[in-house]
C-alpha cells in the first residue's frame, strides 16, 4: 500500500519523486542527518568503551584507549618533524593500525593524508606535487627508491614502519611471513635520511609546541587517486564532512544488538577511498571488531578467511574468484559465519553472480550475494542493496537515504525519466570536495539550474519506478553502423544463454581504429576443460545481436586482475599492440 501511494504521486523525475525511500524503515532513518563533527569526534562518540578491543592485528588486541593514546602521540610526532596545518602527508602504508593513528592525527593538526599505490614514478610525482619534505612508508622501502624520492621529489627523508611493530610475531601464519619476506630487497632504506617509527614517536614526546589546529570539518583531510582503470588516474580530495557524509548513511544498515560482529580487511590498501571510508572507519564507528590482515598474498585470501572466520568480509571480484578457483576451501567447510556477502569495485555479470551465490550456498552460507556501487568521487558507496528486485542484470540497489541519484542525458543537466538509459549522477553529502585539477573538477561536478551540486559519474544505466538503479557500462560506446556497446548487458546475454563450454566471460571495448569516435568489442572467455573457441563460436553468435558481435573471441586460462579489477586496461593495450590476431 505504501508503495502504491508513492507511485500515485510520481512526477516522472527521480530527483523529485525519490521512490526508493519506500524501502527504508522510517523509524530507523527518522531524523537522520550528517553530524557536524570531525572524524575523530565521530569515532569517539561511538566508542563502546576504553577497555573494548578496537583492532585485532596478527595476534594482538588493541583497545580503544591505546588507539586514543597513539593518535595523540602521532599528532605530536607529526608536528615535531615539521608537518602542520594545510600540509599534505604522503603515506605509503598498508592497512596497519598505524595508518589509522596517522589519519586521525593528521586531522588533529589540520593536515591531509596523501595516499597513492601506483608505479614508483607516479608515486614520486604525487609527492613532488604535495611539496612534502618527508614521507611515511614501510621499512621494506628500498634504498634505491628512497634516493629517487629524495632526488626527484625533493624530500629530506622518510619515517619507516616495520609491518610487525603492532603485531605478535607468533600471530603471523607462515603464508603471511612468506609474503612479507618477499617485499624486502637486499638493500632496505634504513640508514641516513630515515628514522624508525619508534624514533618518530620519541620526537613527538619531546615536542612542546601547539599540536591541535582549529577545528574545520571542511578542510582537505584525505587525498587518494582513482584506480585509473578507465582513464587517467586523478587525485580525489575529501574532507571530514564528506567522509562522514558517506559513512553515516551506512551506519544504520546491518547493525546487530545480539553480538559484536568481526570485520576482516585483507590485502586492500588505504590508497583507495572505499577502503578508508567503508572498510576501516565505518566498522570502527559501528562497534565492530576490526581485524587487519594486510600482509597476505592475493592468492592466499582464502586461507585468511578460513583462519579468522569473519562475520563481515569486504569482497571484490578478485577475492571471490580466487577463493573459488583455488579449490582449497573443503566441500564441508561451513561459511555460515559470514552474515553478509557482496562485492564492489566493478560490475558483476549474471554468470559471476550465479557462481558466487552457488559457492556460498554449497558451503552453508545463507547470505544473499550482493553487488555494491560507488566511486572514489562519491566517497565510496552510492547505493545499498535494499531492493525487491533480484540482484542481477546490473541491479546495484537503491540510493542511500540522504543521497539523491538520477539519470541525465550524458553531458547535460537534462533529467530523464524512469527506465531510460543515460548517465548516472548523484547529489549527496559524500561527494568529494573536488580533484586537485580545477578543470577536471568542473567537468565532473556540475551545478544544475536549481543550484544543486551533482556528481556526473560517466557511468551509463537507468532507474526503475521504484528507485532501483541498474549500472550497465562505463561511458557511451557507439559502434559504427549502429548500436551502443554496453559491457554488462552484452555479458549478461551470454551468461543467460549458458553457452556450453564457457566458465567465465567478459568484454573489452576498444576504440575502432578505422572509424573516429566509434568502438569495437572483444570477447574474452575462460573455457571449461576440453573446449576450444571454435566449440563456442556459433552459440556466442546466436546469443548476441548483430551490433554486439565481437571482433574476436580470445581464450584465457583465468580472468586477469590489476588493482583488484578485471585488467581491461591491460588487455586494451595488448589489443592495440597487436598481441591478439583477428580471426
Amino acid at each position: 500500500m505504501k508503495g502504491e501511494n508513492v507511485m500515485n504521486k510520481m512526477t516522472g523525475k527521480p530527483s523529485i519523486d525519490k521512490p526508493w525511500m519506500q524501502y527504508y524503515p522510517q523509524e530507523e532513518i527518522q531524523g537522520l542527518a550528517i553530524p557536524e563533527q570531525t572524524v575523530y569526534e565521530y569515532l569517539m562518540e561511538r566508542c563502546p568503551g576504553d577497555d573494548v578491543t578496537a583492532i585485532h592485528y596478527y595476534g594482538r588486541d588493541i583497545q580503544w584507549k591505546e588507539v586514543k593514546e597513539q593518535v595523540d602521540l602521532t599528532a605530536r610526532a607529526l608536528r615535531a618533524i615539521g608537518f602542520g596545518e594545510g600540509d599534505q602527508i604522503p603515506v605509503f602504508l598498508r592497512a596497519v593500525p598505524e595508518f589509522i593513528y596517522l589519519f586521525l592525527a593528521a586531522e588533529k593538526i589540520g593536515a591531509s593524508v596523501l595516499c597513492r599505490d601506483n608505479t614508483l614514478e607516479e608515486n614520486i610525482e604525487a609527492v613532488k606535487k604535495s611539496g612534502a619534505k618527508m614521507i611515511i612508508a614501510h621499512d621494506f622501502l628500498s634504498h634505491e627508491d628512497l634516493n629517487r624520492y629524495r632526488k626527484e621529489a625533493g624530500i629530506r627523508g622518510a619515517v619507516l614502519l616495520s609491518p610487525i611493530r603492532s603485531a605478535m610475531r607468533t600471530g603471523l601464519p607462515d603464508y603471511c611471513w612468506n609474503y612479507l619476506e618477499s617485499l624486502y630487497t637486499d638493500y632496505p632504506a634504513y640508514g641516513p635520511y630515515t628514522m624508525s617509527w619508534d624514533a618518530f614517536i620519541s620526537e613527538g614526546k619531546q615536542f612542546s609546541g601547539t599540536v591541535e589546529a582549529e577545528k574545520n570539518i571542511d578542510r582537505p583531510l584525505f587525498r587518494a587517486y582513482t584506480s585509473g582503470s578507465t582513464g587517467p588516474s586523478k587525485q580525489v580530495i575529501h574532507s571530514a564532512h564528506t567522509m562522514i557524509g558517506n559513512m553515516h548513511q551506512m551506519n544504520f544498515y546491518g547493525a546487530s544488538s545480539e553480538f559484536r560482529p568481526t570485520w576482516l580487511v585483507t590485502q586492500l590498501t588505504p590508497s583507495l577511498v572505499a577502503v578508508v571510508v567503508a572498510m576501516l572507519l565505518m566498522p570502527l564507528a559501528s562497534d565492530k571488531l576490526l581485524i587487519l590482515s594486510p600482509f597476505v598474498a592475493p592468492e592466499d585470501v582464502d586461507l585468511e578467511m578460513m583462519h579468522y572466520r569473519p562475520n563481515c568480509w569486504p569482497l571484490i571480484p578478485m577475492f571471490i574468484e580466487i577463493v573459488m578457483r583455488n579449490g582449497r576451501v573443503p566441500d564441508d567447510y561451513d561459511m555460515s559465519h559470514l552474515f553478509s556477502a557482496g562485492a564492489g569495485c566493478e560490475a558483476y555479470n549474471n554468470n559471476q553472480l550465479k557462481r558466487a551465490q552457488k559457492f556460498l550456498e554449497d558451503h552453508h552460507c545463507k547470505a544473499r550475494f550482493t553487488t555494491g556501487y560507488g566511486c572514489s568521487e562519491a566517497g565510496s558507496n552510492m547505493s545499498l542493496p535494499l531492493t525487491a528486485h533480484p540482484i542481477k542484470d546490473g541491479n546495484v540497489g537503491i540510493p542511500m537515504p540522504l543521497t539523491t541519484i538520477s539519470i541525465f542525458k550524458p553531458g547535460t543537466d537534462e533529467e530523464l525519466t524512469y527506465n531510460t538509459m543515460g548517465e548516472i549522477c548523484q547529489c549527496g553529502p559524500g561527494t568529494m570536495m573536488g580533484y586537485d585539477d580545477p578543470t577536471a573538477t568542473e567537468r565532473t561536478i556540475k551545478i544544475h539550474e536549481d543550484g544543486s551540486r551533482w556528481l556526473h559519474t560517466g557511468d551509463i544505466g537507468y532507474m526503475t519506478e521504484d528507485g532501483t538503479i541498474y549500472a550497465l557500462t562505463r561511458g557511451e560506446a557507439p559502434r559504427y553502423g549502429g548500436g551502443s556497446l554496453a559491457t554488462l548487458p552484452m555479458e549478461n546475454r551470454l551468461a543467460d544463454a549458458e553457452v556450453e563450454g564457457i566458465d567465465d566471460e567478459f568484454f573489452v571495448i576498444v576504440q575502432d581504429p578505422e572509424h573516429h569516435r566509434c568502438f569495437i568489442p572483444y570477447l574474452f572467455v575462460v573455457l571449461n576443460k576440453g573446449y576450444t573457441v571454435d566449440d563456442i563460436r556459433e552459440k556466442v553468435k546466436e546469443s548476441l545481436e548483430d551490433y554486439m558481435q565481437p571482433v574476436d573471441i580470445i581464450a584465457l586460462p583465468e580472468r586477469p586482475f590489476f588493482h583488484f579489477k578485471t585488467n581491461r586496461i591491460g588487455l586494451t593495450h595488448d589489443i592495440e599492440a597487436g598481441k591478439f590476431n583477428h580471426r
